[in-house]
């Protein structure tokens, strides 16, 4: 009884600011859904549209598999391992995080574009060009998308008890057969959440594909870009396409509403 007393007391010193903040984030996409042209919807099914949202669709996936390929060991490796240094490991995982998506961009020129540390090695060897490329899209979208996977996955392995694969070897499973059998089923909830978070956030990627993919109609324009460009000729069209990837946004956090929404009541 006490407990709920305390719960009911609402300072106005919080409420006020908090009430704020709360339309600071949620009336800019209530005007979206006011403003919204929707006698203009017949531009979703136009094929520059279509063509946009199926290289979008795709091309975030590929970047979640390869988030998910690449994301579950490094985050196993700074959850797990004795690893010296995991703690600033930690911190340069999470670079991406905060970086600039154009800078982002710029430093994957740097290091894969056709005169970068390894770009130009891989041009003269194996005659492979990832930038303006819809390699080059997945791989700019990997790249800011995976923190996203590896934070979530680093928190499950945490938060798992580790009794459960101490007992796996006792009974002589091998760490790889202990990892695949017991470890990675225990933190499968995280994984998902972690990949549908990725997938996500690869979807809506906009700096770092324009900077390292550029804008080619068919090959690198996903949905983000076509935004841009129908902002400049058609802003009807451009907010049309804004409430594709709001609503796609909305089904994500619905569908993690479990995990990351939902709280004691």
């Amino acid at each position: 009884m006490t407990r709920n007393r305390v719960r009911g007391r609402l300072p106005v010193v919080l409420v006020v600011p908090a009430v704020i903040g709360l339309a600071f984030l949620l009336v800019p996409l209530a005007g979206l859904l006011v403003k919204t042209p929707w006698t203009s919807l017949s531009t979703l099914l136009s094929a520059e549209v279509g063509e946009a949202l199926r290289l979008s669709l795709i091309c975030a996936s590929l970047a979640t598999v390869l988030c998910l390929f690449l994301g579950i060991p490094l985050a196993w490796l700074l959850a797990r391992s004795g690893l010296p240094g995991r703690g600033f490991l930690r911190a340069l995982v999470t670079v991406p995080l905060v970086l600039p998506p154009v800078v982002g961009g710029v430093a994957l020129l740097l290091v894969l574009g056709r005169r970068g540390l390894i770009g130009e090695h891989l041009d003269a060897w194996f005659g492979i060009s990832l930038p303006f490329t819809t390699a080059g899209v997945v791989v700019a979208e990997a790249f800011v998308a995976m923190p996203f996977l590896v934070i979530s996955v680093e928190g499950a392995l945490r938060a798992a008890d580790p009794r459960y694969e101490e007992a796996a070897a006792t009974l002589g499973a091998s760490r790889w057969l202990t990892f695949r059998r017991v470890t990675l089923p225990s933190v499968l909830p995280g994984v998902v959440a972690g990949a549908v978070l990725c997938w996500a956030r690869a979807l809506g990627e906009f700096g770092a594909t324009i900077t390292f993919a550029g804008n080619f109609p068919g090959e690198t324009t996903t949905m983000p870009l076509a935004v841009y460009l129908a902002l400049e000729t058609d802003p009807d069209a451009a907010i049309v396409l804004s409430i594709v990837l709001l609503l796609v946004s909305v089904g994500v956090l619905a569908g993690l509403r479990d995990r990351w929404i939902s709280g004691p009541t």
